[in-house]
């Protein structure tokens, strides 16, 4: 048996265990840890990793003594028992990430945790020089959340062999043994999520989809079941990983019906102590899953009209990702042909009205090269400002903001997007160019900082304070209003689109 002495708060602690290797120690041995430290016990699932190692992983969420005992179904295994300690959390180790203020998300420290992530859907499934390039070129970027498959994928423009197999050879060499894994394939797909771990980013795990030739789509339910519970005993244990169920669960709904999936996030309820959080994703845009089942913890959803943000904020009651709101490229495929700008006007749209989005890029690459699909290097340009909106967030937004609610005059939703947190309103104007504005600001004049934000050229200028403007008379039912204005002040716009305006008060603490 091995296993360290010391680790470090919300790290990955990893007991070894030498065991039987007769049979098929996947389907017949059981495997469990109970790590206690006063009179806190926590049971995590234990797997096989091969030539007769057993692995335990815990993730430790507290400093000081711990003690562990094994439980198995294989008496080489079982009750052995060990001691370590914890310390503290390594630098920029915030822990896992969890639902916070109802819409939002933190690290467990308390740390706000704002998730602009993008799409590279089998990157870990290539050449390993192009693994490579994929994590520089998340080294370059402000992305801190990335989808990925566990499976690899055969879909348009990614046709290639993956560079493992998830299961071995059948004894008759016709396809893969679903009831052998390839542990040399999980291996890899772990270390990885690891690497994006270090990077600070957290690993979107896509447990299905439906686009596949090698039959993983097709596994048995019991199959399923023992895949999903056998991924989470290797993975949870990494502080950075979120569950998505599905890519586009609703394509594989005559496969696996909707009991199916229901039990999916129970089976990680079961086997993950970490909460990691959980989600599924659909394929039509009328197809969403039922959100606002408990055991989902935020809304993943695939949508292009993101003013729909709020909307779906009212009727989940969750926080809101939108993964897929199109992609930026030249794709025939409409889906993947929406320019830069466009992408980022959405991703504004989306952070304005209470969400969170994600990126993806899918310019025509010799050799089908997309990042989308395989990672690689980035071509467009939307990312770069993906980062400069997640930089303005984290300068003032402290829990997460909330859309503007309606003014005397009502805030023009569709129109215009407004948020606000405790220290900061934005209000982003899109497609409109107004000389000036002043629905959404503050209504008792006061000492304020108002800037200017150029969302495409990435600037931030200070604005003039001007005094508001009387709207022309609104018909609220049969109510006509008019006459005053309805904010303290104005400010003067230069009269261009995809501008936002920041008001903050002055002297606050920044976020």
């Amino acid at each position: 048996m091995q296993f360290p002495s010391t680790v470090s708060k919300w790290s990955v602690f990893e007991v070894s265990l030498k065991g039987t290797e007769t049979g098929n120690p996947y389907l017949d041995v059981e495997l469990s840890g109970r790590f206690s430290q006063g009179n806190r016990v926590v049971t995590v699932p234990g797997f096989y990793d091969g030539d007769g190692t057993y692995k335990v992983r815990f993730m430790p969420d507290n400093e000081g003594a711990w003690r562990f005992e094994t439980v198995s179904s294989d008496g080489a295994l079982d009750g052995k028992t060990g001691d370590f300690s914890v310390g503290p959390a390594d630098a920029g180790n915030h822990g896992p990430v969890r639902v916070a203020h109802r819409y939002h998300f933190a690290h467990e420290d308390g740390t706000p945790y704002f998730p602009l992530g993008t799409t590279c859907y089998a990157w870990t499934h290539q050449p390993l020089d192009e693994q490579e390039k994929t994590l520089e070129t998340l080294r370059q970027t402000k992305f801190n959340k990335m989808r990925m498959c566990v499976f690899p994928k055969d879909y348009p423009y990614n046709h290639n062999e993956p560079l493992h197999d998830v299961y071995l050879p059948k004894a008759n060499g016709e396809g893969q043994d679903c009831d052998r894994p390839n542990f040399e394939a999980f291996r890899h797909f772990e270390n990885q999520v690891k690497a994006l771990g270090d990077m600070g980013i957290q690993a979107d795990i896509i447990i299905f989809h439906p686009y596949d030739r090698w039959g993983y789509c097709m596994m048995s339910e019991a199959q399923d079941f023992r895949y999903l519970k056998y991924l989470v005993a290797r993975l949870a244990a990494h502080h950075n990983v979120w569950w998505s169920l599905a890519n586009e669960y609703d394509f594989l709904i005559d496969v696996k019906p909707m009991q199916r999936w229901d039990r999916f996030f129970h089976i990680i309820e079961e086997n993950d102590p970490y909460r990691h959080p959980k989600s599924i994703h659909n394929g039509d845009p009328d197809a969403n899953y039922d959100h606002r089942k408990p055991w989902v913890d935020h809304v993943c959803i695939q949508n292009w009209d993101v003013k729909r943000t709020v909307e779906w904020r009212d009727d989940f009651g969750k926080p809101v990702v939108n993964d897929e709101p199109e992609y930026e490229g030249n794709l025939v495929q409409s889906w993947g042909s929406i320019t830069a700008e466009e992408l980022v006007h959405r991703f504004w749209i989306t952070v304005m009205r209470g969400g969170y989005a994600g990126h993806g890029e899918t310019y025509v690459q010799p050799d089908d090269r997309l990042w989308w699909a395989k990672g690689g290097v980035l071509h467009g340009e939307s990312y770069k400002r993906i980062g400069f909106l997640l930089d303005l967030i984290k300068e003032d937004v402290t829990t997460g903001l909330t859309p503007l609610g309606a003014t005397p005059f009502g805030f023009p939703w569709n129109r215009v997007s407004g948020a606000g947190d405790e220290n900061v309103t934005y209000v982003y104007f899109g497609e409109h160019q107004p000389v000036i504005w002043s629905s959404g600001f503050p209504q008792e004049d006061g000492d304020y900082e108002i800037d200017i934000i150029d969302t495409w050229n990435m600037t931030v200028t200070p604005a003039k304070k001007v005094p508001a403007p009387v709207p022309h008379p609104t018909r609220h039912g049969s109510v006509v209003r008019g006459g005053v204005a309805d904010a303290a002040f104005g400010v003067e716009l230069p009269g261009k689109p995809y501008l936002a305006v920041r008001v903050r008060p002055r002297g606050r603490k920044s976020a």
